[in-house]
C-alpha cells in the first residue's frame, strides 16, 4: 500500500492557511507510508502536466493532527513519487497538534 490509509475528507479543523502561510513553514521529508489522504480522485490532468506545480507551492502541504500526518494538498505529488518508487516526499508540515487547535 503507498498510503497509510486513503480518506475522503479532513478530519481536522480547516487551519485556514493562505498559499503565502504555508510557504513560511520549512519543507521536510515524510514517508508516503505515513500519509493519509484528504482526497479519493485525483485529476490525471495534474499528475502527468510538467507544469503542475507552475501556480501552487513546489511542496506537498501535510497537516499533523492527532498523531496522523493528513495530506491536505499534493497528492499528484505524492503519487508521482510513488510511482518513481521513492518512499518519502517533500512537504511542508502544519502540525495542529503542537498549536492547539
Amino acid at each position: 500500500m503507498i498510503f497509510k490509509a486513503v480518506g475522503e475528507t479532513r478530519p481536522y479543523p480547516d487551519p485556514g492557511y493562505t498559499l503565502a502561510d504555508w510557504t513560511q513553514l520549512p519543507p521536510g521529508q515524510v514517508r508516503l507510508a505515513e500519509l493519509i489522504t484528504t482526497k479519493r480522485i485525483l485529476d490525471l490532468d495534474q499528475l502527468l502536466a510538467d507544469d503542475s506545480t507552475f501556480f501552487g507551492d513546489l511542496f506537498a502541504h501535510v497537516v499533523k493532527w492527532e498523531g496522523n500526518l493528513y495530506l491536505e494538498d499534493g497528492l499528484h505529488r505524492a503519487l508521482r513519487a510513488a510511482l518513481q518508487q521513492r518512499q518519502t516526499l517533500h512537504a511542508r508540515i502544519l502540525d495542529l497538534d503542537a498549536t492547539g487547535a
